[in-house]
């Protein structure tokens, strides 16, 4: 008996989806709860499990369409198997082997990753991952792209070399290569709000240094002892995590937000961490952040991490937040103007760590220095409000003694 695999409720602020693959195709054999397929909304990737082991029978959407809450997606038999067929000649059984291999190593694919499988045409089974756990990411399969690309074609080999130079023959131009590409939900939707961003607030940054010399001499002493007893890494995201919430409270506007004609101040410190993937920027957001640990941070900011870049963060985890965090220096970055996440009214920026000379006690020496960034909406935040509450961040990271005892 057959049944309908429908698409599953969409998050209340999500009218539709895309389906951006099917991961099973009709006549193909899938396991209960197997992937078979990725909707892709403007927040995040959700996957169609399948409701028990059988065999799909016919597909209702093309890749590509848009769908909502409920559409028909495809027939499904439960308890059904796939149909075999017998190989033509003994040599020829081993064939399925290599296929085989390749599909075991697409599942494991975030879906920006089997996307660019599918486009380039890659093998992701003959590619070594860069990612974590040596997973594969959007990179590697590009560059083994571009470098199956650029392999020359082998000069015949009754080819003989001239007996003397030829004049250089300068061949005309060929035709330039372009690619148009639509852009993905994320994308769009990233795009849209970055852009109301601009329209609708009055934003203005301003910008301090600070020294981490402290901090970096206080993570070197218990790194060690803290990742034995707390099972995870002392990073530097939880520093600046509770530093801006010390200054969020000295400048409850920082946290606050416009409503109409109204301002929202927000008497709790829900912090939003920006988080680079192959789709594009994500903000989950640490919930009660001023109740946390910095274990209790940094292990949740490793798993946001972690789930985004495969695909696998749920859409309440990125809504709401009062105050967002983006460090644009583990990219390199000096210094930048970031955008707030609407309809937060400020969003701090961090930096690269680099020794510059300073002068500390009359002396000139070389500190580690970072510069940072925080935009804000002047609708509401004066500039006087914005540059006290670096400032306060920067007392907290340049004496962190002071998030313990509160001053």
């Amino acid at each position: 008996m057959t049944m309908e695999i429908r698409v599953p409720q969409l998050p209340e602020s999500v009218a539709d989806a895309t389906l951006v693959a099917w991961r099973k195709q009709p006549g193909e054999s899938v396991s209960r709860d197997e992937n078979l397929a990725d909707l892709e909304t403007d927040k995040v990737v959700l996957e169609v499990p399948a409701p028990a082991a059988g065999v799909i029978k016919e597909l209702k959407v093309a890749q590509g369409a848009t769908v909502k809450s409920g559409d028909l997606l495809a027939i499904f038999e439960p308890g059904a198997a796939a149909a075999k067929t017998a190989p033509a000649a003994s040599a020829a059984v081993s064939a399925p082997a290599a296929p085989a291999a390749k599909s075991a190593a697409a599942e494991k694919l975030s879906p920006a990753v089997r996307r660019a499988v599918e486009e380039s045409g890659v093998d992701p089974a003959a590619v070594s991952g860069s990612g974590r756990d040596g997973r594969l990411t959007k990179g590697d399969v590009l560059a083994e792209a571009s470098k199956q690309k650029s392999v020359p074609a082998a000069a015949p080999a009754a080819a003989k070399a001239p007996s003397k130079a030829a004049p250089a023959v300068v061949a005309p131009p060929g035709p330039r290569a372009e690619q148009r590409v639509p852009m993905t939900r994320l994308r769009q939707r990233i795009a849209e709000r970055l852009v109301q961003a601009q329209h609708t607030a009055a934003l203005l940054t301003t910008f301090n240094e600070v020294d981490l010399t402290a901090v970096i001499e206080l993570r070197a002493r218990h790194k060690d002892r803290f990742e034995k007893q707390h099972g995870v890494k002392l990073g530097f995201m939880s520093f600046f995590v509770k530093a801006s919430i010390e200054a969020l409270r000295k400048f409850p506007v920082m946290n606050a937000a416009v409503d109409g004609t109204d301002i929202i101040y927000h008497e709790f410190y829900d912090i939003g961490v920006a988080v680079s993937t192959d789709r594009g920027l994500v903000v989950p957001v640490l919930r009660n952040a001023e109740n946390m640990s910095f274990a209790d941070i940094e292990r949740q900011i490793n798993d946001f991490g972690t789930r985004a870049r495969a695909g696998g963060l749920a859409l309440e985890e990125l809504q709401g937040g009062t105050f967002t965090i983006t460090n644009g220096g583990v990219f390199g970055s000096m210094l930048s103007t970031p955008i707030v996440n609407a309809p937060q009214s400020a969003i701090l920026g961090m930096h690269k760590t680099q020794d510059r000379p300073v002068v500390v006690n009359g002396a000139i020496v070389a500190r580690p220095m970072m510069y940072l960034a925080v935009s804000y909406d002047h609708r509401i935040i004066d500039g006087r409000e914005a540059v006290q509450f670096l400032v306060a961040i920067k007392e907290c990271l340049e004496d962190p003694g002071r998030m313990l005892i509160g001053i």
